[in-house]
């Protein structure tokens, strides 16, 4: 069906003559099939929101109905691609891109295939079909897609298949490696699971006092220059997960192209590849349409929902999820829609509410297990924390990983700071933990959070009365908040030994300053003056994060005795 366009207002196209169009189908605006997807239906106009610039389009231009909604084209060749917002490659662009988004992939692209399923075999939806034997670290496994099942009719030999060739046919329906799915609809699954292990993301501040679970979600929000983006850099590279999807939704593009950089000079510690090899980039920087960084968020969910299908653990980043919001308002403002809070549409806060819902732990349709966890970054202009976006954010996620100015300019990196920030995964990590043998994590994590609240009141009476003023314990608390501060807390990411941490290592260290203040307690208790312990060199406690490699837990504990029998010369 086709109409014509009879208003264009940046992003926003008014077309005539569309009779049957549905809501949120794709449009192709003009001779050069340029991607839209309708947003309002009334009396016979048709309103779009186009992904690309509309300059060159004019009033009477074309417009035809896809038939379909805004999808993306899943397959083989996603991992270690960097893609646009609506999921078409920028790296080797093939010849059969363009602008639109319409047509199915014809890059002629071959894949070595291996067979599981075969003739004669009743599949439901999700069961393994077969393999592509990639070089890269992730096998790529080929699945019956959502809403189909039968009997397989045929199945290719092994050997090599096309993107546009069928590789089986059940009950009359050709299936092929790639397929098509629509972004805003959350893939099928069979039953949502409880998140029972942590993402390790080898930052000590997240996964010893604000961890997340594998299929939670986590928000980071600060203000401009506190280090949201290397926080999430940081994430990407040492997290364990299988799959990563970042997304660079409306960010600087020199940021975006030095961490591909890094990533592409990163060897996986797992597998011996490249940490590209296991990750999608989806880049939509901020000289690039506006509406396609509306969708990159839901193409990123869609490529992590794919790759949990297959019963990996996804990772989906964000960054950041206020420049989406600022995407919906600029468009519901040309629109004419009633602005609710700063200008934002009334219905942000239902969008971030099913954005972060798609993440989860959870069995496929195939009888796997598999995440998909989502950490989005969040700018509020001027820091202010209870801007919508921010305060929305932050009622929908399960860990709050809140940015310090103060912090990051007194050069302590990740600024994550304790007095904002909040985890709702507790529970359940210090559960994985005290399975793995680490008993103690529940009651150190405690104690340690409860340190730094006392450390930071404390502060604030030192500026008053002075340090000498405090009594002896209260001293030891300051002292101690300050080792948890410079050894545990802090990490360098330009260092080879502390720019991940294992788990082990973090709670060895974490338990050495413990040790070591509950040790300066003791002496106070027995008589030793205060000054005369602060006079004592515990450097060598900080220095341990940065001199032992990132497993080295029972190089901490040996160094933990030398430091302890040092202490008790004092007395």
């Amino acid at each position: 069906m086709s109409g014509h366009v009879v208003r264009v207002n940046g992003p926003l196209v008014e077309i005539e003559g569309l009779d049957r169009v549905e809501m949120l189908e794709l449009v192709a605006i003009g001779e050069g099939r340029l991607p839209a997807e309708v947003v309002s239906i009334d009396s016979g106009l048709v309103t779009a929101q186009a992904y690309e610039s509309m300059s060159g389009v004019r009033t009477g231009d074309p417009a035809a109905t896809a038939g379909y909604a805004l999808s993306a084209w899943l397959g083989p060749d996603l991992l270690g691609g960097t893609f646009d917002g609506l999921l078409r490659p920028l790296a080797g662009r093939p010849d059969w891109l363009g602008a639109s988004t319409l047509d199915a992939p014809n890059d002629g692209h071959v894949w070595p295939f291996v067979a599981v399923a075969k003739a004669g075999d009743q599949v439901a939806s999700g069961a393994l079909l077969g393999r592509i034997a990639t070089a890269g670290p992730i096998e790529h496994r080929v699945l019956v897609p959502p809403g189909i099942s039968g009997r397989v009719e045929s199945i290719a030999a092994d050997g090599d298949v096309t993107g546009e060739s069928p590789i089986a046919v059940i009950d009359g329906r050709a299936i092929g490696v790639r397929e098509r799915w629509p972004i805003r609809v959350p893939r099928p699954i069979g039953t949502r699971l409880a998140s029972d292990a942590p993402l390790l993301t080898g930052q000590r501040v997240l996964d010893l006092f604000f961890p997340i679970a594998k299929g939670a979600t986590a928000a980071v929000p600060g203000g401009f220059g506190t280090g949201k983006t290397m926080l999430l850099q940081q994430i990407v590279k040492w997290c364990d997960a299988d799959v990563i999807v970042f997304v660079g939704c409306g960010e600087r593009g020199n940021e975006l192209a030095d961490a591909m950089a890094d990533l592409s000079e990163l060897g996986d510690r797992t597998s011996g590849h490249s940490l590209l090899e296991r990750t999608v980039v989806i880049a939509n920087t901020s000289n690039m349409p506006v509406m396609a960084r509306e969708a990159s968020i839901y193409t990123g969910m869609t490529v992590a929902e794919y790759y949990r299908d297959m019963g990996y653990d996804a990772v989906l980043l964000a960054d950041s999820t206020s420049r989406w919001a600022e995407a919906l308002r600029e468009f519901s403002s040309r629109s004419g829609e009633l602005p609710a809070e700063e200008g934002y549409p009334a219905g942000l806060s239902s969008a971030l509410a099913a954005f972060y819902e798609r993440a989860g732990r959870v069995t496929t349709l195939g009888g796997g297990t598999g995440s998909v966890s989502a950490i989005g970054a969040v700018s509020p202009a001027g820091g202010d924390m209870t801007e919508p976006v921010t305060a929305h954010t932050e009622r929908f996620v399960r860990s709050l990983w809140s940015l310090d100015r103060n912090l990051a300019y007194a050069r302590h990196y990740p600024a994550v700071t304790w007095r904002r920030s909040f985890s709702r995964d507790v529970e359940a990590v210090g559960a994985w933990h005290g399975a793995a043998g680490r008993s103690n994590w529940n009651r150190d994590r405690a104690r340690g959070v409860t340190v730094l609240a006392e450390a930071d009141r404390l502060e604030s009476v030192v500026e008053l009365v002075g340090l000498t003023g405090l009594p002896g314990n209260e001293r030891m608390v300051i002292l101690a908040g300050r080792l948890l501060r410079d050894a545990v807390l802090q990490q360098n990411a330009l260092s080879a030994n502390d720019a991940t941490c294992g788990a082990a290592k973090q709670s060895a260290l974490l338990e050495l300053v413990l040790a070591v203040y509950d040790s300066c307690l003791s002496l106070i208790a027995g008589g030793v003056p205060a000054a005369v312990i602060e006079e004592c060199d515990l450097s060598r406690v900080a220095r341990l994060r940065d001199e032992l490699r990132p497993d080295d837990a029972l190089g901490v504990a040996a160094a933990e005795r030398e430091i302890l029998a040092q202490l008790e010369q004092l007395a």
